[in-house]
């Protein structure tokens, strides 16, 4: 089965894609690899993005890692346009690695309708 393609938005501009690959579900979480469009450093882009609107986040310039807290006017959009939503949301990595979105807290049944294939894995661990 194809992985879903999940836009990536932040005040309306798409910055990226992701295939939320990866999980907790009895927590109601998801994350996956971002692949941005057009951000050539995710660390310089999001750390003046937090700047710029008094976001909490940490950062380590000699490492280029950053990571962020809640951010509001983030959204993540499967393919039907449909936002998945949870508790909040945070962006973690590297320049020189990878940058992953995370969502905590969906919650369920919509959890189980948007990513079964998450719902059925942890399942097969009981």
């Amino acid at each position: 089965m194809k992985n879903k393609i999940y836009n990536i938005i932040l005040e309306e501009n798409i910055i990226g894609t992701t295939e939320l690959e990866k999980a907790d579900a009895s927590m109601g979480i998801v994350f996956g690899k971002i692949n941005f469009i057009n951000i050539k450093s995710g660390f310089d882009f999001f750390k003046e993005y937090c700047e710029n609107r008094k976001i909490e986040f940490e950062y380590y310039p000699e490492d280029k890692l950053i990571l962020t807290r809640y951010i509001p006017n983030l959204k993540i959009v499967n393919e039907e346009k449909t936002e998945i939503t949870g508790m909040g949301n945070c962006i973690n990595g590297m320049d020189n690695d990878i940058f992953e979105i995370n969502i905590e807290g969906i919650p369920y049944p919509f959890y189980e309708e948007e990513f079964p294939t998450h719902v059925e894995e942890y399942k097969k661990q009981f």
